[in-house]
C-alpha cells in the first residue's frame, strides 16, 4: 500500500468515530481536563465544517466519579464502580455539552451496554437513533452504561465499544486517541530497540504479539485492546488510527491525510464488507415476492425496495433479519435486511410509503429494504 493510499483512508472518511481514554479525559485521574476536551470539541467542529459526521466515544465517567467521591484507587466492587459512574457521568456530559455548544454544535448523551448491541431489535434502534442525530448535525457522545452493567454484559473497555459503534453506524474510520503516540514493536520503556509502527494491516496476527501490558491505573485498556478493536472495526471496512491525544490538531491533521500515529488499514471496503455479510447468509427466515416493476428497479436501477412493489410476504421474520426478495416465479433476485417484521410487512404490502404510518401507527423507514442493505443475487 502506498503512502498516498494509506493517507486517503482518513482523508476520504466521511463518518468518523473518535474514542478518547480515561487518562486523557481526566488528566490521569485529576478530574476532567477542560482544556483537552475543549480542544477536541474545537477540532470536531472543524471536521463537521468540512462535511464530516462525527461520533465521540468518551471514557471518563468512573474516573471523574472517583475524583468527586474522593477515591484515590479504582474500586473493584461492581456496585462501587456503578456508583462512581453515576456520579461522574453528570460532569462528563455537562463538559461535552458546554464545549460543543461553544463551537455552535449540539450534543446528545448515549449510554450503551453489550446487551443493546447483541439484541437485533435494540441494535437497530440504537443505529437509527445515532444516524438520525448525525443527520441533525448533533454530536453523539457515547459511553458504556457503567451504572447498570454487570460482569456478564459489560464491554470491558471503551476501545471495544468504539469498534462496535464504528460497526453499528458503518463508519469509515475509527480514531483512538490515547496517551501513547501509537504502536511500537515492543515496549519502548523497556526495550530501546523498539521501532515505531507507522502503518500495518488491521488484523495482522503479529500486531497482537507486539502489543500487550495493562493500561493505566485509571482506565481498563492497554495497547492490546486497541489492536483488537482495530481488527473488529476492519470487519465492517473501517480503518483505525491510534494516536497521541495531546498531539496539536491531531484530528484535523489526520483527516487531512497527515501520517500521525499508527494507521491500521482495513482490507475490505465498507460497502463490500456489509454486502458480503448479507450475501453469505445461508438461512433466511422469510421472503417477499415483488412485482415486475420492482424487479426492474432493483436489478437495473439500483433502487431500494418499497412496500408498494411487494405482492406477497412469506415466513416469519423480525426487523433486521436477512430476507430473500423473489420475483413472481419464485426465483430469488436479491436479499437484504428487512426494515419491518413479517407481520408489519403484510400490513403495508402494496401500500405507498406515505401510508406506512397510517397502517402501522409509526414509520421506521420509507423502504422495506434500503439499497445499501440489498445485494442482487440474480
Amino acid at each position: 500500500m502506498t503512502k498516498k493510499t494509506a493517507s486517503s483512508a482518513l482523508r476520504k472518511a466521511k463518518r468518523v468515530v473518535i474514542k478518547v481514554g480515561s487518562s486523557l479525559v481526566t488528566n490521569e485521574g485529576r478530574g476532567l481536563d477542560e482544556q483537552a476536551i475543549g480542544e477536541w470539541c474545537r477540532q470536531i467542529a472543524h471536521l463537521m465544517g468540512d462535511g464530516r459526521e462525527v461520533i465521540m466515544v468518551s471514557s471518563g465517567a468512573i474516573a471523574e466519579g472517583m475524583k468527586r467521591l474522593g477515591w484515590t484507587a479504582r474500586p473493584k466492587a461492581i456496585q462501587e464502580l456503578q456508583a462512581a459512574a453515576a456520579v461522574g457521568q453528570m460532569g462528563l456530559a455537562q463538559m461535552y455539552e458546554t464545549k460543543l455548544r461553544l463551537n455552535a454544535l449540539g450534543s446528545a448523551q448515549v449510554l450503551l451496554t453489550h446487551a443493546d448491541l447483541a439484541d437485533r431489535e435494540r441494535y437497530l434502534n440504537a443505529r437509527s437513533t445515532l444516524l438520525t442525530l448525525l443527520k441533525l448535525g448533533v454530536v453523539p457522545v457515547i459511553n458504556e452504561n457503567d451504572t447498570v452493567v454487570n460482569d456478564e454484559i459489560k464491554f470491558g473497555d471503551n476501545d471495544t465499544l468504539g469498534a462496535l459503534v464504528a460497526n453499528l453506524v458503518e463508519a469509515d474510520a475509527l480514531i483512538i486517541l490515547t496517551d501513547q503516540k501509537g504502536l511500537f514493536t515492543a515496549d519502548p520503556r523497556k526495550d530501546p530497540s523498539a521501532r515505531f509502527v507507522h502503518e500495518a494491516k488491521a488484523g495482522d496476527p503479529e500486531l497482537e504479539q507486539m502489543a500487550g501490558g495493562a493500561g493505566s491505573s485509571i482506565g481498563r485498556g492497554g495497547m492490546i485492546t486497541k489492536i483488537l478493536a482495530a481488527k473488529r472495526a476492519a470487519g465492517s471496512g473501517a480503518s483505525t488510527v491510534i494516536a497521541w491525544g495531546r498531539e496539536p490538531d491531531a484530528l484535523i491533521r489526520l483527516t487531512a491525510g497527515e501520517p500521525i500515529g499508527t494507521l491500521l488499514v482495513a482490507q475490505t471496503q465498507k460497502t463490500q464488507a456489509r454486502k458480503q455479510w448479507i450475501a453469505d447468509h445461508l438461512q433466511m427466515r422469510g421472503a417477499v415476492v415483488v412485482d415486475a416493476g420492482a424487479v426492474a428497479k432493483l436489478r437495473d436501477g439500483g433502487k431500494s425496495l418499497l412496500p408498494i412493489g411487494m405482492v406477497q410476504v412469506e415466513g416469519d421474520f423480525s426487523r433486521g433479519d436477512v430476507i430473500a426478495v423473489r420475483d413472481d416465479s419464485g426465483t430469488e433476485i436479491a436479499r437484504g435486511l428487512a426494515n419491518y417484521s413479517s407481520a408489519e410487512a403484510r400490513l403495508i404490502c402494496r401500500k405507498p410509503s406515505s401510508e406506512i404510518e397510517r397502517h402501522l401507527g409509526y414509520a421506521a423507514e420509507s423502504e422495506m429494504v434500503h439499497r445499501d442493505n440489498l445485494v442482487i443475487t440474480r
